[in-house]
């Protein structure tokens, strides 16, 4: 396949609202040492991408400055030291950016291959929301089959992954969600109870289906005044999970009760890791996962498709949180 020298992308023009994403044409980039060039068929969208465009997540240093951390397509070239992958393989990466974009750079050791169950479309929806959870779920949060998990957020593209994989590992899950439709969606993916948010106190729900017990594990990407709510409702030696802070950065917490009862509260972020650690994180997703996306166990949740040409309306589309599961640019 011959690959041009220039590409259609989105570009980032200025801190603001969906409209400043706005078509550029780029140079095509050159894989180096341990990467490869991808052709991309279909992007995902997510909330670092929302946060990035309006002036509040920078990329890491030496990363692409358009957005996009996830895409799926066609291997076109490799550079140095690339061993498992040849010209022609399919493919999904985690990105540190540059998704936005008919071709994207990715190191080797993040590209995965697509189960021939999935379309490029529905691979595209697969890497930032699976790396995270099981790096936060799994890694830190360290749950166990039989034990619980709740998970705010139960509709977004990281909520829908961590319910299936939860229910999937042999967890009860519960989820909290906006809407009546929205919980639903959550109870169809193997939740055992979903909270509307709403009008339901996620607390009081909980603690009931747990016979006041609570659960061992929450993911959490609200923060705010969630923090103290959620570390009331984990049971003796849990662990509360923070991987974003939408409603705040900030909280008061109880630090002896934290002592007294063994919690753990920890929480991470993706994009800045090195890339040995998520090349570390896609193995584990392969040996652990893969299979179950394979025999159809677990898929991601596409809610609609938007042509790149078109990102500021699937930004909006996100903002609206009209959505249940993942957004994905497509170009092919």
């Amino acid at each position: 396949m011959t690959v041009p020298s220039v590409m259609r992308a989105i570009e980032i023009r200025g801190a603001g609202g969906p409209d400043v994403l706005q078509p550029t044409e780029r140079p095509v980039p050159v894989p180096g040492v341990g990467e490869v060039l991808i052709r991309v068929h279909a992007a995902g969208v997510n909330r670092p991408d929302v946060l990035q465009r309006q002036g509040a997540y920078a990329p890491p240093a030496g990363a692409s400055d358009l957005p996009g951390l996830e895409v799926a397509g066609e291997i076109v070239g490799c550079g140095g030291e690339v061993t498992r992958w040849q010209i022609g393989d399919v493919v999904c990466a985690l990105l540190s950016g540059g998704g936005y974009a008919e071709y994207a750079v990715a190191p080797a050791g993040q590209c995965l291959p697509v189960p021939a169950a999935l379309t490029t479309v529905d691979a595209a929806a697969v890497p930032e929301t699976f790396f995270t959870v099981w790096a936060n779920v799994f890694e830190r949060g360290r749950l166990q089959p039989g034990e619980s998990l709740l998970v705010h957020g139960g509709s977004s593209g990281i909520g829908t992954t961590a319910i299936q994989l939860a229910a999937r590992h042999g967890a009860v899950v519960f989820a909290t969600a906006g809407s009546a439709d929205k919980c639903a969606a959550c109870l169809r993916l193997g939740a055992t109870r979903a909270v509307a948010y709403r009008t339901e106190d996620f607390v009081g729900v909980v603690r009931g289906s747990t016979g006041s017990r609570g659960v061992d594990v929450i993911l959490d990407m609200v923060g705010g005044d969630y923090v103290p709510r959620n570390l009331s409702l984990l049971a003796d030696d849990g662990r509360l999970v923070q991987i974003a802070t939408l409603q705040g950065r900030t909280a008061t917490i109880d630090v002896a009760a934290l002592m007294r009862r063994r919690l753990t509260f920890t929480g991470s972020t993706l994009r800045p890791r090195p890339i040995a650690e998520k090349a570390r994180l896609a193995a584990a997703l392969e040996q652990h996962v893969w299979p179950w996306l394979a025999a159809g166990d677990v898929r991601p949740q596409v809610f609609r498709t938007v042509p790149l040409a078109q990102a500021g309306e699937a930004h909006a589309l996100m903002e609206s949180s009209a959505h249940i599961g993942k957004i994905v640019l497509t170009l092919r």
